[in-house]
């Protein structure tokens, strides 16, 4: 339960390029930007793929970009269940978590931004999932 596998990381450029491309919603909570999209669920592979992206302009030296990321792989793979478990059947999501910040943030604090992130994304399936339900009939 608690694992970020390879075969969850987004590494195909076009899927990468579909992300970033007409469709994708994103969010904004400081030091992170998260962009996401609902794509169409094969049957196979991991229901929720993720790309981490920490830019050399932000952070200039690696020592700090991959502390960003190890921090960003380690609350992700904490709270990635907030999302499996919002998930429609039939409905996969390719999430892109950008590092928008000029200097490396503590865990905690990392870990506060994506569950909020994360819960915002997950009641944003969970209502667009309930509007294209048929209407309840008594």
């Amino acid at each position: 339960m608690y694992e970020f596998k390879k075969a969850e990381h987004l590494c195909l450029k076009r899927d990468i390029e579909a992300l970033f491309g007409a469709g994708s919603k994103s969010l904004s909570f400081f030091p992170l930007r998260v962009v996401y999209r609902p794509m169409a669920y094969s049957g196979s592979g991991p229901r929720v793929t993720v790309l981490l992206s920490v830019a050399k302009r932000h952070l200039r030296h690696a020592v700090d970009r991959n502390l960003v990321k190890r921090r960003l792989r380690e609350a992700y793979r904490l709270r990635k269940h907030i999302l499996t478990r919002s998930l429609p059947d039939g409905v996969a999501l390719h999430l892109a978590l950008i590092w928008l910040a000029d200097e490396p943030y503590t865990t905690a604090t990392v870990d506060k931004r994506l569950h909020t992130a994360l819960c915002r994304i997950a009641e944003t399936l969970r209502s667009n999932d309930a509007a294209d339900a048929p209407p309840h009939t008594v």
